[in-house]
């Protein structure tokens, strides 16, 4: 049984994070160098690093509540957005895409969200339909990010807004089976 405490992953309610309308919380403002993460032990952000290379967040990046990847963390989220958001911000969102990669050899995946109340973006409901300049940069920076670090990541592939759904239903799934069920 994984350890649950008040930290904003857990204590989300259900009702605001389905696979098709969620609440995402942001971690990481687009533009930024910094890597915040979420400190599992308060529910805090700690800096984690300055990224080493010259490549910044091509998008406001965080996690969906209440979810628990492959790698053993949040479900991770781009909120593709006119505006940086804040760390720690709530933002309401709809996935269009998602972005499956491998980071030191653990699946991970990243959920391309888009927030309902942006009106240059909410006009995309699906990854084929944003300038393919947007999706190349954020698989460009997956693939770099690390790179001065000594580690290494490789983006596989990226797929639609269906299988963004599917993604985030199993990971919505993992956690119910790693946190509910075995209390």
């Amino acid at each position: 049984m994984k350890e649950v405490n008040g930290s904003i992953w857990h204590t989300m309610s259900t009702q605001r994070v389905t696979p098709t309308d969620f609440v995402c919380v942001i971690e990481i403002s687009k533009g930024s160098k910094n890597k915040y993460e979420l400190d599992k032990e308060t529910g805090l952000l700690i800096l984690d690093r300055i990224l080493h290379t010259s490549t910044h967040y091509p998008a406001n990046y965080g996690f969906i509540p209440r979810t628990y990847g492959d790698d053993g963390d949040p479900l991770d989220v781009l909120l593709l957005c006119s505006e940086p958001v804040q760390p720690m911000t709530l933002v309401r969102a709809y996935p269009i895409g998602v972005i499956s990669m491998l980071d030191n050899g653990k699946n991970d995946e990243k959920i391309i969200a888009v927030p309902f109340n942006d009106p240059n973006y909410n006009c995309y409901h699906d990854i084929s339909e944003l300038p393919s300049h947007v999706v190349d940069e954020m698989e460009h920076f997956f693939t770099v990010y690390k790179a001065l670090e000594n580690k290494t990541t490789a983006v596989n592939e990226k797929g639609n807004r269906e299988e963004a759904i599917e993604v985030i239903k199993k990971c919505l799934d993992n956690y119910i089976d790693t946190f509910i069920k075995s209390w």
